[in-house]
């Protein structure tokens, strides 16, 4: 084989292993980091390579190749197993024929079975209707919901329809089967109910990967996953307007709604760490994060919100400055988590971030809207762009304060 055709497999190899990283929820700079470290160690100095939140430009003396790459969901276990692949690699511990096959591999690795996702899905509801003050009865009826909704986004949505209707019609869905839970009695908020239930369409992989590129000076990457993730809120909130727009032709008026109502058996602080370690940990299974890292997500997550709730609660700070907080932590401890465990520190942040995503936002500025409260709706919505500034500003502090380190350590 000559160098040009020896050539061109490297930079193929590095291009196939960053089009997995990008389109499973690795960052940007991971992605690039991860194809220089294989095209450099494979002998390959001259090539190009631009990384954008949906494509990769790869170009060499004898190659040049554009993948167009969608922005999906997450598969967090391939994003660690190319990671790992990429060390051994720099490692000399795969020839070339030996790294293409591998890369294949990682490629075919299987799903997580149903009942598991199906788990995850459930008793994430469930815990999150629990963080957001939902009583135990409201947390019953959110897991049933979250279970028929994710149920209804696997066997009849993926296959079948566009990540816009989907989440339409998962968004109607949840919100409808919440208002016939509590018609019969079956939950007692449905405010809170529906949080739950709706949680599990939330884009948090694009939400905190585009608030990551951000905060890394990638602003194109950043603001293109936002805009995605924005989308799928927006769709989600069409969905929930259709639901109180049909509840309100059948019944003649629309269902009243004063806002979050807090259970105080819920929001006892050993419950609601309970809750977050559960609920960060069961969205761990939905983002396809390898087993044997779920309970240090789950940590992570409940470490964040614990410093949430001593923030807002006991020292009178408000949600976007108790998010602040939680959001560095957060960050920190999972760049902590990734080099104590030797994994992206990306599984542990998009995990351990999700309480604080400001996702119950989407249904209360969509439920205003539709019972044209229009101040509250106003509200509501810059209350979560205020979390979502504070989120940001917490990553950027926890990366400062890397480096530093990093620098007195040399």
């Amino acid at each position: 084989m000559n160098s040009q055709e020896t050539s061109a497999r490297i930079l193929s190899l590095a291009s196939e292993a960053g089009h997995i990283l990008l389109e499973n929820g690795a960052e940007i700079s991971r992605v690039e980091d991860t194809m220089e470290r294989i095209a450099t160690h494979f002998g390959e100095q001259n090539e190009n390579f631009f990384v954008l939140s949906n494509g990769i430009f790869t170009t060499g003396k004898a190659y040049a190749n554009v993948k167009f790459i969608p922005i999906k969901g997450a598969r967090l276990d391939k994003v660690v197993a190319v990671n790992q692949f990429s060390r051994d690699v720099s490692a000399g511990k795969y020839t070339l024929d030996e790294a293409e096959k591998k890369v294949e591999e990682i490629r075919r690795m299987p799903e997580k079975p149903l009942w598991e996702q199906f788990a995850g899905a459930a008793l994430g509801s469930g815990a999150f209707c629990a963080i957001f003050g939902g009583s135990l009865l409201d947390c019953a009826a959110a897991l049933v919901a979250g279970t028929f909704v994710y149920l209804f986004l696997v066997l009849v949505c993926v296959p079948s329809l566009s990540k816009a209707l989907s989440n339409i019609f998962a968004g109607a869905l949840g919100t409808a089967l919440c208002i016939l839970f509590n018609h019969f009695g079956f939950g007692q908020n449905l405010g809170n109910m529906m949080v739950g239930t709706l949680i599990p369409l939330i884009p948090g992989v694009a939400f905190t990967n585009g608030l990551r590129d951000i905060a890394g000076e990638d602003y194109l990457a950043g603001i293109t996953r936002l805009l995605d993730a924005m989308m799928v809120f927006l769709c989600i909130a069409v969905g929930v307007c259709l639901a109180f727009i049909a509840q309100s032709a059948i019944e003649g008026g629309m269902i009243h709604l004063k806002g979050t109502i807090t259970d105080p058996v819920t929001a006892m602080l050993p419950i609601q760490l309970a809750a977050s370690f559960i609920g960060t940990a069961s969205f761990a299974v939905l983002f396809g994060v390898p087993r044997k890292f779920y309970l240090q997500c789950g940590v992570v997550g409940m470490a964040g919100w614990l410093t949430y709730l001593v923030f807002t609660r006991y020292l009178g700070l408000g949600p976007a400055g108790g998010t602040f907080f939680a959001a560095t932590l957060v960050a920190l401890l999972s760049l902590a988590a990734a080099h104590r465990f030797k994994c992206p520190s990306t599984v542990f942040l998009i995990c351990g971030i999700f309480p604080l995503i400001p996702g119950a936002g989407v249904f209360w500025s969509s439920y205003f809207v539709v019972s044209t409260q229009m101040d509250s709706a106003l509200a509501a919505g810059f209350t979560a762009v205020k979390i979502t500034l504070a989120i940001v500003l917490g990553i950027v502090l926890s990366a400062n304060l890397l480096t530093r380190k990093l620098r007195s350590a040399h």
